[in-house]
């Protein structure tokens, strides 16, 4: 038996972070210890338990130790020589070292999902904006995934939390302009390598905030695909690109000498209430659906206060940003593999049946620097 749709659809996705996990409180201590931001170190741990943020995970951690101050050696205390910590160099080759495996092992795991082969994969999206190497993670996948030699590479850049919004638009378009196209779109992020020695208070929101991961989806053509029962697909219906106006400076994602230096204003929250609602109203009624036809919110966490703003802008009760809220506190903010994280969790977590009926339509949300909102509306049939 079969049931046939059309458009594009998520066929499986995978997530994964690396085994080094540290609780909240724990890394406010090991960064006290440090020295690294003399004048808040009385405040830090205070300050990491406000993030929503339990515990998180980096490439930089050993898996397991009894002294957390022993668990990673790259960040040490500031001296005359280095007061600012690692070089972008030195974080760099960590980058090239770490992400390649990481995001293996989360694409091996979006395609057994699927049910595919790696063969059958024509086209590779990439997500990243943490870390730069050439050859790319892209050409490593290949031998790593067993993919063919021909097939085609796209890399998505720089773009920061919401990128996997734009592989996953990107994805779509392939799909459905080729019924043959089998995209795979891997996106691996290592925000800890970016430690900022610092007494900026944004920055030092941000150290509280990032953390390590990986997510893949295997995105192809409906109507390519048979259904077996019990399967769950997720539709690409449509997206949505929103400029923010005057907030052009309130998110930066910069390269500095010593990392990537991230900004994230506290006027972020209010720009966000002022400026989202009615554009989404205004694209969803133009496809014949309204704000309460949206059975899924799926937000990514920049931060406890980005994910309050959006329950205000549109008008939402406490439980329909449980998903993310639960993925920020477990994950911390991964940047752009976050929302398959928060879609796994609302799919296949044991608490999954606290979000209430699956069936219907999902709006997920990604904010990046722009300020700028990328948002994908999917639905899901079972």
């Amino acid at each position: 038996m079969s049931n046939r749709q059309s458009g594009a659809v998520i066929l499986g996705t995978g997530t994964r972070i690396p085994e080094g996990v540290i609780d909240q409180e724990v890394a406010a201590g090991v960064i006290q210890r440090l020295g690294l931001t003399q004048r808040w170190n009385k405040v830090l741990p205070k300050l990491y338990l406000k993030s929503g943020v339990l515990r998180r995970a980096s490439v930089l951690l050993s898996a397991a130790g009894d002294d957390p101050d022993s668990r990673q050696s790259f960040y040490k205390p500031p001296t005359a020589a280095a007061p600012f910590g690692p070089t972008t160099g030195e974080r760099m080759g960590v980058y090239a070292k770490h992400a390649g495996p990481l995001l293996t092992k989360t694409c091996q795991a979006a395609i057994q999902r699927a049910g595919i082969e790696a063969s059958a994969i024509t086209q590779l999206i990439t997500v990243s904006c943490t870390g730069f190497c050439a050859p790319g993670l892209d050409h490593a996948l290949f031998e790593s995934l067993g993919l063919s030699l021909t097939t085609q590479r796209s890399h998505i850049g720089f773009m920061g939390c919401h990128a996997m919004v734009n592989g996953l638009r990107v994805a779509q378009a392939i799909a459905e302009s080729d019924p043959r196209a089998v995209v795979l779109v891997g996106a691996v992020e290592l925000c800890s390598i970016h430690q900022q020695y610092t007494e900026d208070p944004e920055q030092i929101v941000a150290n509280s905030l990032f953390s390590d991961g990986a997510a893949a989806a295997v995105v192809t053509d409906a109507s390519a695909v048979v259904r077996q029962p019990g399967q769950v697909h997720l539709r690409i219906v449509s997206s949505l690109s929103l400029k923010i106006p005057d907030s052009a400076d309130l998110m930066t994602w910069k390269i500095g000498d010593h990392g990537f230096q991230m900004t994230l204003s506290s006027l972020v929250p209010s720009r966000i209430e002022e400026r989202l609602k009615d554009p989404i109203e205004k694209w969803l009624s133009g496809l014949g659906i309204s704000i309460e036809d949206i059975r899924q919110w799926v937000v990514h966490p920049g931060g406890p206060r980005i994910l309050d703003s959006v329950d205000k802008a549109m008008g939402l009760d406490e439980t329909k940003l449980s998903a993310s809220r639960r993925t920020l506190a477990n994950y911390g903010n991964m940047s752009s593999p976050t929302i398959v994280f928060i879609i796994e969790e609302i799919l296949y977590s044991n608490t999954g049946e606290h979000y209430g009926p699956r069936n219907g339509y999902w709006l997920v949300f990604g904010f990046g620097p722009g300020l700028h909102a990328e948002i994908l509306l999917l639905e899901l049939t079972e």
